[in-house]
């Protein structure tokens, strides 16, 4: 009976799968590259919305309030919004705790770092975990730019249009979108590959379609994110 006891209070202290997985290396990257995906859906979906601008602030105001109705009446509203939300805060946040545990992992099992750079390493791998920090930081801001208001002095609620032109009428406001949008073509022109990679999607001869089309994803959306302050720049949207 003593020994059955012991035998059962040693099989009670295994780890569960998800915690054996998420411990692991692959399961980190597993993580990062589905977590990566779900915000590359959004990414897409959100720049559609966002040229929405060009047919005018009656098209653009009626598809914002749009977001806030879907599902209705069965679901309140906001609710499908709010649900959006979760889940883009979940995906940001399990990205960026992977991202960051596997850096630690990297530095920790080359200490001394190393002797030569690898020559093939693109510019957009050199550059992910700054690319990373300079994303959060954006979406903080875009946050409180344009969602909250609390750094945007001429914000006015209800009139989404307005405060987007109000945004890029400032020369601060399209160096930090531009910039931000550069860091989030040269992220995901690396992570689709790498993702495509982790979920063994990739192999030798899908390499460069997959390659080609993580380029494609990139230019696509720094284009279209990038041409609503060119427009209000330029004055095509006022």
């Amino acid at each position: 009976m003593a020994l059955a006891t012991r035998t059962d209070k040693r099989t009670d202290k295994r780890p569960s799968m998800p915690r054996t997985l998420w411990d692991s290396t692959v399961g980190k990257k597993t993580v990062m590259a589905v977590s990566g995906l779900i915000m590359l859906s959004y990414l897409v979906v959100h720049m559609m919305g966002n040229l929405k601008i060009f047919f005018g602030a009656g098209q653009f105001d009626s598809y914002a309030h749009w977001l806030r109705t879907i599902g209705e009446p069965f679901l309140h509203y906001e609710w499908a919004l709010w649900l959006i939300r979760v889940v883009l805060v979940a995906a940001v946040v399990g990205h960026a705790v992977a991202a960051y545990q596997l850096s630690r992992r990297d530095i920790r099992a080359r200490p001394g770092g190393y002797v030569h750079k690898r020559a093939r390493a693109s510019y957009a791998t050199r550059t992910m975990r700054w690319g990373g920090i300079i994303l959060a930081l954006f979406v903080v801001w875009h946050i409180l730019d344009l969602t909250t208001g609390t750094v945007h002095s001429g914000f006015r609620p209800g009139h989404p249009y307005q405060n987007v032109v109000d945004t890029f009428s400032t020369w601060y406001g399209n160096t930090i979108y531009i910039v931000a949008m550069a860091a989030l073509a040269l992220h995901v022109q690396h992570g689709f590959w790498s993702a495509a990679q982790t979920l063994g999607v990739g192999n030798a001869t899908r390499d460069r379609l997959l390659k080609t089309l993580a380029n494609v994803l990139a230019v696509l959306l720094f284009a279209g994110f990038v041409s609503v302050p060119v427009a209000v720049m330029t004055g095509v949207v006022s």
